[in-house]
């Protein structure tokens, strides 16, 4: 493969104010972070360790092998949304049990006692569909008080998703381990009740569907939560339980050892032993990325800092230019890239498709860095057939059965958003970069555009526009496009997996890649019907 030859000058002015802004926003993340790793008020974990309990993160860290990655997904899913905080109350995330990748989702008993707000159930939905896609066993590390009820009607139906999916996981021959610390009520119950493994810490694990309070107004009758769902109990008489552990350190120890004889995945491919770096080094990466996403930069200066040797093959260079596609590998894995280099034109969209089918004949996942204004409008390009051409590309992104893994490295407005595999589109993973935007269109345009209409809506009934009033609209416009499309709404939405820092871009991806490897990738090679 050719090497890319960066044309950085990294000593310019423009490169090291574009550094300081894109650190800025950097910085601005790692805070939302840290606002995320909450577990709860000083009297809620005094409370926990009197009770000789572990927190949520000290759980995973004991389950994970030594010097494990851990992938964290969707950290800050309902940042400042009002709900129960950023990322809910849930940590979740994939990283290495026993050698093998896991899909570990802990209960943050000592935030809200581990209830389950809107947030947090979504959170949880998009973990449940992650592990199913990537045949990634599932452990549950539990201690929730169920649905958080004031919000019951925004999350009972959906709910039923998580239970669901637990079987549909098990029927694949993907497995559930799930380990209960605390409590686990009503529907929550259902969560180790359905999964294929089941340990419960003796006087400590409470499953019951409905708690001693819900039985006396039910029936009457008067019970301890101890008889009613506890360890033992579950463990000796009702068989919910299968493993009763004296304590979490031995939960833990037998969670890690059902791990250790499970089947063994049907892992794809494995990558080779050495493998060389990018020949550019990732911090680069800062100077380089737009903190403007008005500001352009060329999408080989991203792909020469993600790849190895930072070569790169590409397909059709001088055809459809504002598309760059080609052949690389990233951490000793195979991948099709597809990343913007401006609007998306007849020619760009054609070209797409065209390396999409490719890559599907090849079982080559696709790597989609996304920086995309939309595609082209104006007379000429509708009269040229811009809806078909797009629509071509939409086709082979939405029928392409090769795992696809998206990067939100600046813009993402209109179709192009489509066009690139956003998340409508289910790629496995979905990351962004702190300086991406994503609408409809501009706060620009739109304002423009709404101004417009107005205009002429006054101008077919005889009337004339309050000149500063419209100012005034198309600035509230403005600001709210604005304030609604950044990557901090956009995480806290759930529309990605997570932000991250652009220089860990490469690690992120090589992770992603060894996760989506961990199943076979078998692509039917299908599409709907392309438009000519």
């Amino acid at each position: 493969m050719s090497v890319i030859a960066t044309r950085i000058n990294t000593a310019g002015a423009s490169y090291h104010e574009n550094y300081r802004q894109m650190l800025e926003l950097v910085a601005k993340l790692e805070n939302h972070l840290t606002e995320s790793r909450f577990q709860g008020g000083e009297k809620h974990i005094a409370k926990a360790r009197a009770q000789q309990k572990l927190l949520a993160r000290e759980r995973i860290d004991l389950l994970l092998d030594p010097d494990s990655p851990f992938l964290e997904l969707m950290p800050l899913i309902g940042l400042k949304q009002g709900g129960f905080g950023a990322g809910g109350t849930v940590v979740a995330g994939i990283g290495l049990v026993c050698g093998r990748l896991c899909m570990v989702s802990a209960n943050v008993g000592t935030n809200k006692g581990g209830a389950i707000d809107f947030f947090t159930l979504q959170k949880a939905v998009r973990v449940g569909q992650i592990a199913m896609e990537n045949g990634l066993p599932m452990i549950n590390l539990v201690e929730s008080a169920g649905a958080n009820l004031p919000e019951q009607a925004k999350i009972f139906v959906q709910g039923g998703i998580n239970f669901k999916e637990i079987t549909r996981r098990s029927k694949q021959g993907i497995p559930s381990i799930a380990v209960v610390f605390g409590n686990s009520t009503a529907g929550g119950a259902y969560i180790p009740g359905m999964s294929d493994y089941i340990i419960m810490v003796k006087e400590r694990a409470k499953v019951f569907l409905a708690g001693p309070p819900l039985v006396k107004m039910a029936t009457n009758e008067v019970v301890d939560d101890e008889t009613l769902g506890g360890a033992d109990m579950h463990s000796k008489i009702s068989g919910v339980s299968d493993y009763l552990a004296a304590n979490e350190f031995e939960a833990i120890q037998i969670a890690r050892e059902i791990v250790q004889h499970l089947k063994p995945p049907a892992t794809h491919f494995t990558p080779p032993a050495h493998i060389a770096p990018p020949r550019y080094h990732p911090d680069e990466l800062l100077g380089i990325a737009s903190a403007n996403i008005k500001k352009p930069f060329d999408a080989r200066e991203v792909i020469a800092r993600l790849t190895d040797g930072s070569e790169f093959s590409e397909f059709k260079p001088d055809y459809g230019t504002t598309l760059v596609t080609g052949f690389a590998h990233i951490h000793g894995y195979p991948v099709g890239i597809l990343a913007n280099n401006g609007v998306l034109f007849s020619e760009s969209s054609n070209k797409g498709a065209h390396f999409i089918q490719l890559c599907n004949r090849n079982n080559t996942p696709l790597i989609y860095l996304q920086n995309i204004t939309g595609f082209m409008v104006g007379k000429k390009y509708e009269q040229e057939g811009i809806i078909k051409h797009g629509a071509k590309l939409i086709n082979a992104v939405s029928n392409s059965s090769v795992p696809a893994i998206t990067i939100m490295m600046g813009a993402s407005y209109g179709a192009g958003n489509y066009g690139m595999s956003g998340r409508a589109y289910d790629p496995r993973f979905l990351f962004s970069w702190p300086n991406h935007k994503i609408a409809v269109m501009g706060p620009e345009q739109l304002a423009g555009v709404m101004e417009m209409v107005q205009r002429e809506a006054v101008a077919k009934m005889g009337g004339s526009i309050d000149e500063e009033q419209a100012r005034q609209m198309r600035e509230y416009m403005m600001k709210e496009v604005e304030g609604q499309s950044n990557a901090f709404y956009a995480t806290a939405q759930g529309w990605d997996d997570g932000i991250i820092d652009p220089r860990q871009t490469r690690n992120v991806l090589g992770f992603c890649l060894a996760v989506v490897n961990n199943v076979p990738i078998n692509s039917d090679n299908r599409y709907g019907v392309f438009r000519m």
